[in-house]
């Protein structure tokens, strides 16, 4: 267990992976209750389109497919506010059109020789030092964002048309978290790929969801189940070799696979509890009669 830790590019890929995981379960908490789980897909593929086109012009790839991803995600909510336009719809527009741009770019310019491998599937054992501090960073502004706009995010979660009438700058607040989700899965593209965000923005909220009715333990929850899954599915990737963003999300869905069962099996025990449990107090009636 401890052999892979004599690595330094392993124990920089652990950090890595424990802190996109647990970025991945929070910010994750809003876009499941808010009912956009396909918004991680869709943002992840929006921005490898950023990341190309930010390529192609010679602009840092961390600005440059974070303001991409921003604005994609601003029009994805404005669509989704025209009552004819449905959120999925909406994603699936502007997503698969940033995705087209992306590789129409690949294939136009013949020199471009850098491999996307890494972005479409993960490879976080090439992890750089930059990349290390542009996580921490963005985890602890996250952090940050949703200590101090709590009260605002949960409102606009839950009941985002009456929050306007309270005095709560819906707009603005719908920017920041969008703003604040780019930044989120560009951070992640290098440990998850394109592919595989979706279920790491979605699967631990759901895990933590099915386990507690507070929203406060859901939030607290779905940060450790994705902070273990990204050091667990780091392991994994390690020792079967296969890449870290498809382990991440297979202890991720097994997880939740282990989760879904045992609530299960725990409600119809306690439903069978309270169905033997009617039927001694009838059977009781019965006889006092």
């Amino acid at each position: 267990m401890f052999t892979p830790l004599q690595y330094e590019f392993f124990v920089r890929g652990l950090i890595v992976a424990t802190l996109v995981g647990g970025l991945c379960g929070l910010i994750g908490v809003y876009i499941v209750l808010r009912r956009m789980s396909y918004i991680g897909h869709g943002l992840a593929h929006a921005i490898f389109g950023g990341a190309v086109a930010s390529y192609v012009l010679s602009i840092n790839l961390f600005i440059g497919a974070s303001v991409w991803g921003f604005v994609s995600a601003m029009l994805i909510n404005l669509a989704a506010r025209k009552r004819r336009i449905n959120a999925d719809a909406a994603i699936g527009i502007v997503t698969t059109a940033s995705f087209a741009l992306g590789v129409a770019l690949i294939s136009r310019f013949k020199t471009f020789t850098r491999s996307f491998d890494a972005a479409l599937f993960g490879n976080i054992l090439g992890i750089t030092n930059n990349d290390l501090v542009a996580i921490i960073a963005v985890s602890i502004i996250a952090a940050i964002v949703i200590f101090i706009g709590y009260k605002y995010l949960l409102f606009t979660t839950f009941e985002s048309e009456v929050a306007g009438f309270y005095g709560v700058p819906t707009p603005w607040v719908d920017a920041a978290f969008s703003l604040l989700l780019a930044a989120v899965i560009v951070v992640s593209l290098q440990v998850l790929g394109v592919t595989m965000i979706a279920a790491a923005v979605v699967i631990p909220p759901v895990v933590a969801q099915l386990l507690t009715n507070s929203f406060n333990k859901m939030l607290i929850l779905s940060v450790i189940i994705g902070a273990l899954c990204g050091l667990g599915g780091l392991y994994v990737s390690f020792y079967i070799d296969v890449s870290s963003g498809a382990s991440v999300v297979l202890i991720s869905a097994l997880v939740f696979i282990v989760v879904l069962a045992g609530t299960t099996l725990k409600q119809r025990i306690s439903s069978s509890r309270l169905r033997n449990s009617d039927h001694h107090h009838s059977s009781q009636e019965l006889d006092i009669h």
